[in-house]
């Protein structure tokens, strides 16, 4: 994988040991939108499993220290075969602008394709304007918001962009 963009970072899949390294950046990265509560949502959001189940369609960006820059943890529908699922992506704010979100966006559009999948589909609180800016750019149409869509108080905006046959 070569998709970093930002000059020195390389990419990989995620193994099992990166887990809690994963983790232990949620909270500064997401510099505590929506408290403490927040912060447990988002750690809820990643258990093991995606880094023992789904690496083949994941990635994981890191600076030439070894230190995390961004990651993105995506897989395909079991239930749809032609949609792929991005559930996670996470760039270092130090990154952002850099081009390292869309480099990760593009790689797995391809992967996608590769294996299949003619869209790809995520979700996103409805007050991540950053993140709503962000798919709006990369041309995914975007739900109205969707009350409790993870449950009870956790309301969604869902994306889709279908793919072309290039990813």
């Amino acid at each position: 994988m070569t998709h970093a963009a930002a000059t020195g970072l390389s990419s990989r899949r995620p193994t099992e040991a990166d887990h809690a390294r994963v983790l232990a950046v949620l909270e500064p990265w997401w510099g505590g939108f929506k408290g403490a509560d927040g912060a447990r949502e988002r750690a809820l959001l990643l258990p093991r499993l995606y880094f023992q189940h789904f690496t083949d369609t994941s990635s994981l960006v890191e600076r030439p220290d070894g230190s995390l820059a961004a990651f993105l943890v995506g897989f395909l529908s079991q239930t749809d075969q032609a949609t792929a699922y991005l559930h996670f992506v996470g760039v270092d704010p130090a990154l952002h602008g850099q081009g390292v979100a869309r480099s990760l966006y593009e790689w797995f559009f391809g992967r996608a394709s590769e294996l299949g999948a003619r869209r790809v589909e995520c979700v996103t609180s409805p007050g991540n304007t950053a993140s709503r800016a962000f798919h709006d750019r990369l041309g995914f149409t975007t739900s109205p918001v969707l009350p409790d869509y993870d449950g009870p108080g956790l309301d969604r905006v869902a994306f889709t962009r279908e793919l072309d046959d290039s990813g």
